[in-house]
């Protein structure tokens, strides 16, 4: 059956293990119509990855991440979202390397990163190959010793001691910005401005985006679009209105849990539809981000190995063929299985790239299909039925020409499916070759193996 409006609640805001269930955000619900954010025309068939610079190689240096450039852009990577790389606070540094969140100062680059000009040789040659860059942006808080404590400490929330205080107790090392100073918020969109100048980046993600006001995001992406059009914002969140004239896209962190449920035997694949019907409260427009795996998750929990067992390949089919831009993390490619320490070095080891194939044949099937684009830009998403609805999760995505099939067992026991529907008939090819070239009529029974999954493309 077709997608059908359940409900406009929203699910309750799943964050990471790193943000703590007692954070509140501090944006506010906007009254009427929303004036949505439109993301810029490339991000429609995009992609994101996540690098972790520090971790990605021996040195930990912009320069050695430089040289997996290519390799990241012939497996079909397009945006890449680079976790923060400016100096890390040294005053209640939590581990050896501190945290990439506890910033000591906004305009410059970590010397044990590089240099200035090092970043700006990466963007500029990521440009060359055709992909983006965003900066992963802290907004919400500074390290101790950010000069910002000493020459302004009006910049900063306190405790009823006058003491400037955390913005989570967990969150030790870092000082919680005060939002109602104005002149703060103008030096921090000075400083977003300044990497936009010095290094022509195309964005932001904003960590924890839903702890800062909903109009400095407005304000700050009114100023951003006015020097850089087409500036693409990527929100920790999972807010609609966070989309309104503010971000292009937010996190599915919601998806993310039901699928480490579902793994679990906690949940069902329904539940997947039921996620689904929630975003219809977000504005059309809106991408969501959907992954199995990031920075938090991995270093705060666990790897997907330890969570998606041996249906790591089958959840990620999913996070693609769902209406959202899917997110690799740094070592997904080489089939990483170990939580990535997050304060101290924790080389990630890339000599072999047994996942690299597998990645690169979804991107480029994300690229190739209209059907498969973000948000209002991609096609009709149809819940199948199947008789195995709670293990068995089968859609379809279809637009003038594109059309794609995905049947993914989400469980570890064979099943039997039937999938009965004008919507599947046609001359189709399994993209991993599991199948030769079949012509399909209204009807399709599958035998599907523990974990196992079929992604059909159409001939046009």
């Amino acid at each position: 059956m077709r997608l059908t409006l359940l409900s406009f609640s929203l699910l309750a805001l799943s964050i990471s293990a790193m943000a703590q269930p007692q954070i509140k955000a501090r944006t506010s619900s906007i009254p009427g119509a929303m004036k949505t954010a439109y993301p810029p025309e490339w991000a429609a068939t995009s992609n994101i990855y996540e690098v972790n610079i520090r971790q990605y190689t021996p040195s930990g240096t912009i320069n050695e991440f430089s040289t997996h450039l290519e390799r990241l852009h012939n497996m079909g990577v397009e945006i890449l979202w680079v976790m923060p790389i400016q100096p890390i606070g040294k005053e209640k540094r939590k581990g050896s390397l501190g945290s990439y969140y506890s910033i000591k100062d906004y305009m410059a680059v970590n010397p044990e990163m590089g240099t200035m000009e090092d970043w700006v040789n990466l963007v500029n040659k990521a440009h060359s190959l055709g992909m983006k860059v965003i900066l992963d942006w802290v907004a919400n808080h500074t390290a101790f010793d950010h000069a910002w404590i000493k020459t302004h400490p009006e910049y900063y929330n306190k405790n009823e001691k006058g003491e400037i205080k955390s913005p989570v107790d967990d969150w030790a090392d870092v000082a919680d910005l005060n939002y109602d100073n104005a002149n703060m918020r103008a030096a921090m969109i000075e400083a977003m401005k300044f990497w936009m100048k010095a290094s022509n980046i195309d964005g932001f993600r904003c960590d924890v985006a839903f702890m800062v006001p909903i109009d400095f995001w407005q304000d700050t992406r009114r100023q951003l679009e006015q020097m850089h059009p087409g500036t693409f914002m990527l929100a920790e969140a999972e807010e609609a209105n966070l989309h309104e004239k503010a971000f292009d896209m937010s996190y599915g962190w919601s998806l993310y849990h039901i699928l480490v449920d579902i793994a679990a035997n906690k949940k069902t694949a329904k539940d997947i539809t039921t996620y689904l019907e929630t975003k219809k409260a977000f504005p059309k427009n809106a991408y969501h981000m959907y992954f199995t795996s990031n920075h938090d998750e991995n270093s705060w929990s666990k790897s997907e190995y330890d969570k998606f067992g041996a249906g790591v390949k089958a959840f990620s089919v999913l996070t693609f063929g769902l209406n959202g831009m899917p997110l690799i993390y740094s070592g997904q490619e080489a089939a990483n299985a170990k939580t990535i320490r997050f304060f101290d070095k924790d080389t990630i080891d890339f000599s072999k790239l047994p996942m690299e194939a597998f990645y690169s044949r979804m991107l480029k099937l994300k690229k190739q299909e209209a059907a498969l684009r973000c948000g209002d830009n991609g096609g009709e998403m149809i819940v199948l039925p199947n008789g195995k609805e709670d293990f068995v999760f089968s859609f379809l995505r279809k637009k003038e020409n594109s059309k794609v099939l995905f049947v993914l067992n989400l469980s570890n026991k064979k099943q039997k499916v039937k999938l009965d529907s004008p919507d599947v008939a046609g001359i189709a090819q399994e993209i991993f070759g599991a199948q030769p070239e079949s012509a399909f009529k209204n009807q399709i029974q599958l035998n599907l193996e523990p974990w196992q999954y079929y992604v059909y493309t159409y001939k046009k």
